[in-house]
């Protein structure tokens, strides 16, 4: 029998994010997890405005290609 991969995976809570915590404290030392979060933190923030970036870029395209499109239909 073949098992299907979940195509999403659920968000932990209550208990489950106390072990977590729990885990990374005893990985990292209750000194780093500011560090680590904040970090975290900086780097999900610069993946949004690559995201933004990339998503804006591609708006700029799909208008120029739009106005070139209705250019040359003009055209004819």
């Amino acid at each position: 029998m073949i098992s299907i991969a979940p195509l999403f995976v659920p968000i932990p809570g209550g208990p489950e994010l106390l072990i977590i915590v729990g885990i990374a404290i005893l990985l990292f030392g209750a000194q780093k997890i500011p560090k680590l979060a904040r970090s975290v933190g900086e780097s999900a923030g610069e993946f949004k405005k690559g995201q933004e970036k990339v998503e804006q870029e591609l708006d700029d395209i799909r208008h120029e290609a739009a106005a070139a499109d209705a250019d040359a239909e003009s055209q004819s």
